[in-house]
């Protein structure tokens, strides 16, 4: 009876990018609705779903390739990156439970972290390796399935794993950021890891180098007003710069002289 109904579940997964819970109760109406929960959580932990709110989207709608993958990405703006990195280093503290986001500019921004003990929490392989290098920080590196695009940790696991963390700084990078519509990604399940990290933290700092400026990709994760700093480079424009401190936000913008080698 279950292997009937979840192969009649993927059927319907497989034709629709979203289905509810109540379509669902319809279509089986001798099955309890957490019997049905459990179905979904069941595809989620495969990474066939996302769960949200109402139901579930299926992943063969959500295109994860919005984004150049982190290699290409990691050959550009590597100036303005380097120098965001170095300006952001300002807001490291020891003794507090800091969580560093995935990608090309959280690798650069790795390399610039000092010797000393912090704590760390990180969503990428990669970073979690040089965070370790000095031998004197705590690294913790969030378990999940691994995007090979992007190749950043995500899934239901990595989001229950944070959402039962506590976390005092928070390092993130969006793909695209607009006034309107915020700090943006591509990729859904990223959007959703991001998103509780953002909650969750005291202080969030957003880094990212100005060509992502006036961007705006399918997925919000923080708003233009709940970010607490923003760390970008020294072509950021004033006119975005401005509209981001009138919503509260302190803006860094970081020296040329700072992305020398």
């Amino acid at each position: 009876m279950q292997r009937e109904r979840r192969e009649e579940i993927s059927r319907l997964l497989g034709e629709r990018p979203f289905i509810s819970f109540d379509e669902l109760s319809s279509i089986f109406p001798d099955v309890s609705g957490m019997t049905l929960r459990r179905d979904i959580e069941y595809f989620e932990e495969r990474g066939e779903v996302i769960k949200v709110r109402g139901g579930a989207r299926s992943m063969r709608f959500i295109s994860p390739h919005g984004d150049d993958n982190v290699n290409r990405r990691t050959e550009k703006c590597v100036a303005e990156k380097k120098a965001v990195a170095e300006a952001a280093v300002q807001f490291l503290e020891t003794g507090r439970s800091i969580f560093i986001d995935s990608g090309s500019t959280m690798r650069t921004f790795a390399r610039y972290v000092p010797a000393g003990r912090f704590s760390f929490t990180t969503t990428d392989p990669a970073v979690a390796l040089e965070l370790a290098r000095g031998g004197t920080s705590v690294v913790n590196m969030v378990g999940g399935r691994l995007e090979g695009e992007n190749q950043t940790v995500t899934g239901l696991q990595a989001t229950r794993f944070l959402t039962g963390i506590n976390i005092d700084v928070a390092f993130l990078c969006p793909s695209g950021y607009s006034v309107e519509d915020g700090f943006t990604v591509a990729n859904f399940n990223e959007c959703e890891l991001k998103r509780i990290v953002a909650e969750k933290a005291k202080t969030v700092i957003m880094m990212m180098d100005s060509s992502k400026c006036d961007r705006s990709l399918p997925y919000t994760f923080c708003t233009s007003g709940e970010a607490d700093v923003l760390v970008t480079d020294y072509a950021f424009p004033e006119k975005l710069a401005q509209a981001a401190r009138g919503r509260g936000v302190r803006v860094v913008i970081a020296s040329k002289n700072d992305s020398a080698e």
